[in-house]
């Protein structure tokens, strides 16, 4: 099957997680989340599974990101990136610091930091490791490790723009709130593909001189819509932070 080109933010919302309580904000703590890490806890991950868009003949391609957790004075938030729009994997989306491993990599750990220093300059010294979730597959056959790290400031970022066209934050709390998780769906000849979205309004204090048109223009709402895989492993950590 020919991948079909769509507009996500324009398919309409078909329901929210509205009946499911946040997380408490004493879970979205450093402390918190050290210490549910190191527990062996009986959870259920999400059941959305991503079927491949054509037949894969080979083993998924292997890849980590680092879900990067900034210890912020106000608290805890998500690092994101905005992916180059020329790319061949997901280009334009709203993504984790991430990319395939590497033979040289020992570990889905080791590709995480390796691809969150690359793409966004952030230094491995500056990360703490927490765990990791369960593997994620994409539509587009990728096996994804979503790993867990405390970003302790100060640090500085610079991103590699043949790669990445912008780095924002969202609040845990906010993603951890499943009100402000929509369930949308694609419904096309042959099928459809539901997926989760998490659109986060621009913040107002943002310098619009920073940004490049394209990504003023690309936010439709102004909101920065994160969806697909990246909501999807964000979904899985509301259900394991939950559990």
């Amino acid at each position: 099957m020919i991948r079909p080109v769509f507009e996500p933010e324009s398919l309409p919302v078909e329901a929210t997680g509205a009946h499911l309580p946040p997380v408490a904000g004493e879970r979205l703590t450093p402390d918190a989340l050290r210490a549910r890490f190191e527990q062996r806890l009986d959870w259920t991950p999400e059941p959305f599974i991503e079927t491949p868009w054509r037949t894969i003949t080979t083993d998924p391609r292997v890849a980590a990101v680092l879900v990067p957790l900034v210890v912020r004075a106000h608290g805890l938030t998500v690092l994101l990136t905005q992916r180059a729009d020329h790319l061949n994997d997901h280009a334009g989306q709203v993504s984790f610091p991430g990319g395939r491993q590497e033979p040289f990599d020992a570990d889905a750990i080791a590709t995480a930091l390796r691809e969150a220093q690359e793409e966004v300059g952030l230094a491995p010294s500056r990360v703490e490791i927490l765990g990791a979730l369960p593997d994620y597959l994409t539509g587009t056959g990728f096996c994804v490790t979503p790993v867990i790290g405390l970003v302790h400031p100060p640090f500085a970022l610079t991103m590699d723009t043949l790669e990445v066209a912008e780095v924002f934050e969202v609040p845990l709390a906010f993603l951890m709130d499943p009100a402000n998780h929509e369930e949308r769906v694609f419904r096309f000849e042959g099928g459809e593909r539901r997926f989760f979205a998490m659109p986060y309004p621009r913040s107002e204090a943002a310098d619009p001189s920073a940004q490049s048109e394209r990504n003023r223009d690309s936010q439709v709402g102004g909101h920065h819509f994160i969806w697909g895989a990246t909501a999807a492993m964000l979904r899985n950590l509301y259900r394991f932070l939950a559990a």
